[in-house]
């Protein structure tokens, strides 16, 4: 299975506004720029997040984006489901109806326990968590740093 360019993309975006969680809105061209992301393509994906309930937009002169709650209680699986739909690798996962041989199959049991495992992962990482995963990431880089 492989994410999207929404799915990284929509994340990086949220830990943008998460590193900047409490210091008011951010532009959204001051996410694509640091992001290295597309302003037109960011655009699409942040009303996905805003539709749902992950991140709020204002306009104006102060407007921009914020995160909706704390960075701790946005889970990273809730951030892919807003951006990308399902994880599931199979659309029979979620919608049995759709194959006559789900008594039967047993593909489908293993795309379930694939899902399950996905989902488990990208539910036990907050969006606090990479925070705090990227601050140490950069310490080490910084560490590695020679001034001359």
């Amino acid at each position: 299975m492989k994410l999207s360019t929404k799915g990284r993309y929509g994340t990086r975006a949220m830990l943008e506004l998460a590193l900047d969680y409490k210091k008011g809105p951010v532009l959204l061209r001051n996410i694509a720029r640091r992001q290295e992301i597309s302003e037109r393509y960011l655009e699409r994906m942040m009303t996905a997040l805003v539709s749902a309930g992950l991140v709020r937009s204002s306009r104006g002169k102060h407007g921009g984006f914020t995160l909706a709650k704390p960075p701790g209680e946005i889970r990273l699986s809730q951030v892919i489901q807003a951006v990308e739909g399902s994880i599931a690798p199979s659309s029979c996962v979620d919608d049995p109806k759709l194959c006559d041989r789900v008594d039967i199959c047993i593909t489908r049991d293993i795309w379930k326990r694939l899902k399950k495992s996905m989902l488990e992962t990208l539910d036990s990482i907050t969006l606090e968590s990479m925070v705090e995963m990227q601050k140490k990431k950069s310490a080490k880089s910084e560490a590695r740093m020679y001034y001359i």
